[in-house]
């Protein structure tokens, strides 16, 4: 792997996991030390970072990891709105039936799941999630709505993580997430474009009062612990002119 893939999946992933937070400067040489490669490499992360959306220019001091605000969470679930109804009405319509029927079965098991302590559940959850995402990409069969929803679901990733620890919440979704994937099983357009419809407005709701609060210097509300931050990240390597 090249060292540039390297360093922006990195970089890409410290901004998406909180390592790297709204408001943070990247800078390259501080980046190149941190993550022990060359600055060529970390420019073109940068660069990549920029065209995400992750991070905005910073005027004479390179960039900033893009802010997360509730107005932002607003206009983010305005196109998610948009693109996953749509996406799980042609699901409906191209689906393969027994796909969704066991995703539908693994929701239903996930409450049980997410009352087990520890970081595994809540990952596992998370892959299940990833999953059923992956299989309406499939089911939709257009690679130009499947770019749309992946650009949306790479900046959904940071506001998810407020989510993380509010198990209440988790477990509402796995049940909004059951009733989705029997709607697109079923071949019901109309149910699942209702479902994902009640999911988005509950999810919407909960994210943009959880960044309001941020944006206010307010606690978590007491049903969402705060997140702990992730540890610093491994250098990649040693520090040395790598061919991008």
């Amino acid at each position: 792997m090249r060292a540039s893939e390297r360093v922006y999946r990195r970089l890409r992933r410290d901004v998406l996991d909180g390592v790297l937070a709204p408001g943070d400067v990247l800078a390259e040489v501080e980046q190149s030390k941190r993550l022990g490669v060359s600055r060529t490499p970390v420019r073109e992360a940068f660069a990549r970072l920029l065209g995400d959306g992750l991070a905005s220019p910073l005027a004479g001091r390179g960039l900033v990891v893009s802010a997360l605000s509730a107005r932002s969470v607003e206009q983010l679930y305005e196109v998610r709105s948009a693109l996953e109804e749509q996406a799980v009405r042609l699901a409906a319509l191209r689906r393969d039936p027994a796909v969704f029927t066991r995703l539908a079965e693994e929701f239903a098991r996930a409450p049980r799941l997410l009352e087990e302590p520890g970081e595994d559940a809540l990952d596992r959850y998370y892959a299940l999630t990833e999953e059923f995402d992956a299989a309406l990409d499939e089911a939709v069969d257009n690679p130009h709505l499947v770019q749309a929803l992946t650009a949306v679901r790479t900046h959904l990733a940071r506001v998810r993580r407020l989510a993380r620890h509010d198990p209440a919440r988790l477990r509402r979704a796995a049940a909004e997430h059951q009733l989705v994937a029997e709607a697109v099983a079923a071949g019901d357009a109309v149910l699942a474009v209702h479902a994902v419809g009640v999911h988005l407005h509950r999810s919407r709701a909960r994210f943009v009062e959880a960044v309001a609060r941020q944006e206010a210097g307010a606690p978590p509300a007491p049903h969402a612990p705060p997140v702990e931050p992730a540890p610093p990240p491994e250098p990649l390597g040693r520090p040395q002119e790598v061919p991008a």
